[in-house]
């Protein structure tokens, strides 16, 4: 099933501040399946966890799989909310980062890693064409990018209540 294409220029936006988290995986050493296939297979009962559960904050998430790294895009309504899921005992995420540290740890087998982007508005711009709703677009509001918001200056003002 294909999502919808848009046939138009648009742009998004996010209300107020957001969160933009990268985090990925790292295959090492592919003989040792023991260390990263139960690592790898730990994110898709998490995303499907937040899907489920809006209140925890995850707006939106895309996987872009590779070899040997995979990487997942994800847009948090605010960083309380990403660190509240991080380090939640009653959700899936801290219980599988404890299984990593015991039986991983720093023994080289996978590599995982992330990075935390807090975003404030009239930081960011983005647009899109012949598209369907993607990145910011899946996980915001998407806008005509015509008048103020045609050029990327533009779209950044908007953010701000510009006219």
């Amino acid at each position: 099933m294909s999502a919808a294409i848009i046939d138009r220029r648009i742009c998004a936006e996010i209300e107020g501040s957001f969160v933009l988290f990268l985090i990925g995986i790292r295959i090492n050493r592919l003989w040792k399946v023991n260390s990263w296939g139960p690592t790898f297979a730990a994110m898709g009962p998490m995303i499907a966890e937040l899907s489920k559960r809006p209140d925890l904050g995850l707006l939106h998430s895309r996987t872009h799989v590779g070899f040997p790294a995979t990487m997942l895009v994800q847009y948090w309504r605010s960083l309380d909310h990403l660190q509240a899921f991080a380090t939640g005992r009653d959700q899936l995420h801290l219980p599988a980062w404890q299984r990593f540290n015991t039986a991983v740890g720093s023994n080289g087998d996978v590599g995982i890693w992330h990075e935390t982007y807090l975003i404030q508005p009239g930081q960011y711009e983005s647009v899109y064409n012949n598209m369907p709703r993607w990145g910011l677009g899946a996980a915001g509001t998407i806008h005509d990018a015509t008048g103020l918001r045609a050029r990327a200056d533009g779209r950044r003002q908007a953010q701000t209540g510009g006219d």
